[in-house]
């Protein structure tokens, strides 16, 4: 894939014309547009629908967890508003996994499916939020690897992790599976209120296959300007990983 294809914009916005606008804008820049929960609870089914239309694809992110029966056909409903890849929460264990994983080959019957990812252990979460809050007592980078492990042997896709568990997930899981990291900053940017976060480079080097950028590109005076930044930064890594330098 080209730098720009592995770019994942995360609309983190809450009106109709702010989505057109950035996806008029930022087309050409972005491969996916990631569609979260912010967004969606705002504009509904609807959203998806008109990023399609502009000819852009989606990256729906609801992060499904329930019931097997509940989370298999919200997983249908993604795949019939024609998202090209969805998250659920690994967290909802084995028999979830595997029921969204089987309904998504069905639901997208002859035509290629969406591709399943597992959220792991959330950009925002360290070490003792989850041994104190949740009761996990693995570190983040023993848990995400236990969940990527779990996706991987269920069916799904790839997964979703922070940058700092990349490089061993790709270890452990094998090339072919899927690596979609949050938590990209630009050098010398804040971290806001991720704790595991890299630049895209750092990413990239350690095998993520696509970054996923949200208010460095959005709050920034120029977001397609950023874009061309962040994209730039991409090429070099991919140049220097093929030349391995």
């Amino acid at each position: 894939m080209e730098a720009g294809e592995r770019l994942i914009v995360a609309l983190d916005v809450k009106r109709r014309e702010q989505v057109q606008n950035l996806v008029e804008e930022l087309q050409g820049y972005a491969g996916i547009f990631k569609v979260g929960l912010e967004l969606f609870c705002h504009l509904g089914p609807p959203v998806v629908s008109m990023i399609r239309e502009q000819g852009a694809r989606v990256f729906l992110d609801l992060k499904l967890h329930d019931i097997p029966r509940t989370a298999a056909q919200a997983a249908r409903a993604a795949v019939r508003m024609g998202a090209s890849m969805f998250t659920v929460h690994v967290a909802g264990g084995r028999d979830m996994l595997r029921s969204v994983a089987e309904a998504v080959h069905e639901e997208a019957g002859t035509g290629g499916p969406p591709k399943v990812l597992g959220v792991t252990v959330l950009t925002s979460l360290g070490a003792e939020q989850l041994k104190d809050e949740l009761g996990l007592t693995r570190s983040p980078l023993d848990q995400v690897l236990f969940w990527a492990e779990l996706a991987r042997s269920c069916g799904l896709s790839g997964v979703v992790a922070s940058p700092r568990e990349v490089e061993a997930i790709r270890t452990r899981c094998g090339r072919d599976f899927l690596i979609v990291t949050p938590g990209i900053r630009l050098a010398g940017s804040g971290a806001d209120d991720q704790k595991r976060v890299s630049t895209p480079a750092q990413a990239l080097r350690s095998g993520a296959d696509y970054l996923v950028v949200g208010r460095p590109i959005l709050q920034a005076e120029n977001p397609r300007r950023a874009a061309a930044a962040l994209i730039q930064e991409m090429e070099g890594a991919l140049e220097c990983q093929n030349k391995n330098c």
